[in-house]
Order: C-alpha cells, then sequence, then structure tokens
C-alpha cells in the first residue's frame, strides 16, 4: 500500500479492497487511489470532494510506502 498526504489537500491510498465508511462499520469495496478528507469539511466523508479548498485548508505534504 502506498499512502501520500497532499499538500493542503487529501490523504491517498493506493490500495484494493474493503473500506469502512462510517462509525456503524458499513463498508464498501474500493480501488485505489482512494482520496481522503484531511480537512474536515467534505460532504462525503470519510472521502474528499474537493471541499479543502474552499475552506483554505492548510497542511503538510508526507508520503509513506508500507509493505
Amino acid at each position: 500500500m502506498k499512502v501520500k498526504i497532499y499538500e493542503n489537500g487529501p490523504i491517498a491510498l493506493d490500495f484494493e479492497g474493503e473500506v469502512s465508511v462510517d462509525s456503524g462499520g458499513t463498508s464498501e469495496r474500493k480501488e485505489g487511489p482512494i482520496f481522503l478528507c484531511r480537512c474536515g469539511q467534505s460532504a462525503n466523508k470519510p472521502f474528499c470532494d474537493g471541499t479543502h479548498r474552499k475552506a483554505n485548508f492548510e497542511g503538510a505534504p508526507v508520503e509513506l510506502v508500507i509493505g
């Protein structure tokens, strides 16, 4: 799995598998890359919908390779 945290943007997960989409344990099958909200403003949480641009979200970039 590759994880990339974009500067001033979302978390990108490059993988294939089940993703839990709510606190009740509901999951969906997704294939990467998957973009997760980092600003907390997305109307489609946990997924990014681009709202970080309107919210002027600021965050540092990071790249991780797992496995």
